[in-house]
């Protein structure tokens, strides 16, 4: 593993703090294939991932001095590793909590955008500069960060290169929680705790289904839905489940 990544594993959740505090965190090959290989084999009793920076930034993008020397089949082949990536981290089976602070720009802000649940203390800034300098997004935020904000908004962004607060972000949807400063993490922690009694096949599904569903027309979104009813209903947690409500006590899933 790389000294780019730290991996705590604390019970069920895995903590994974970016470690290039001199670069604000902005993401190199090397860490990216660090995180890559965490969400390939992630250990096996890990149920939610917790994603965080050090000193006080999350990720502030795409480290530029790698990208300027790149020609276009290299851009586009590097663009196409970080989808991949992103792709294993939304629908690699885990959840994924972004505790953030500081910058959450650029490549930050669409590495955010892959995980599940967004926590952002009030320091946190959320920025695309992408237009502003010459570029363009390249690691999924046309289509994830679009959907969040919509095109209109999105276009608006980045010709401008606006940056949004926490506060800002929490309305519009790039986070979920809007925190005083320093409780980020320990309430990512909480929510991963929370996440982690679920049933492994709930959450499971949960994170495989509901995106794609976005994409489907109405009657495949509802067939698709009747599956995953399906799945989750008749399984051994489903049971569990109903009967530990029956009890008045909580379920204990597998």
């Amino acid at each position: 593993m790389s000294d780019f990544l730290k991996i705590d594993i604390q019970n069920t959740v895995a903590v994974l703090t970016m470690n290039r505090p001199e670069k604000r965190n902005a993401m190199c090959d090397e860490l990216l294939h660090a995180i890559e290989a965490f969400f390939d084999k992630p250990p096996d009793e890990i149920k939610v991932v917790v994603l965080t920076g050090t000193d006080n930034h999350y990720c502030s993008g795409l480290d530029l001095n790698e990208h300027v020397v790149r020609d276009a089949e290299d851009n586009m082949r590097h663009s196409r590793g970080w989808h991949k990536v992103m792709d294993k981290i939304q629908f690699g089976g885990l959840p994924v909590v972004s505790a953030m602070y500081g910058a959450v720009i650029g490549g930050g802000l669409e590495l955010a955008s892959a995980t599940h649940v967004r926590v952002a203390e009030q320091s946190t800034i959320f920025q695309l500069p992408e237009g502003r300098r010459g570029i363009f997004v390249g690691g999924g935020a046309s289509v994830r960060i679009g959907r969040i904000l919509g095109a209109d908004r999105m276009i608006e962004m980045m010709l401008t290169g606006r940056k949004y607060s926490a506060e800002e972000g929490v309305a519009l949807g790039l986070a979920h929680y809007c925190v005083k400063e320093g409780e980020a993490l320990p309430m990512a922690m909480e929510l991963a705790g929370k996440i982690s009694r679920n049933a492994s096949l709930s959450n499971y599904i949960m994170i495989q289904a509901l995106s794609r569903i976005e994409d489907m027309s109405k009657a495949d979104g509802l067939f698709t839905e009747s599956l995953c009813a399906a799945m989750a209903q008749t399984s051994p947690d489903a049971e569990e489940g109903l009967q530990a409500f029956l009890e008045k006590r909580k379920p204990i899933f597998r």
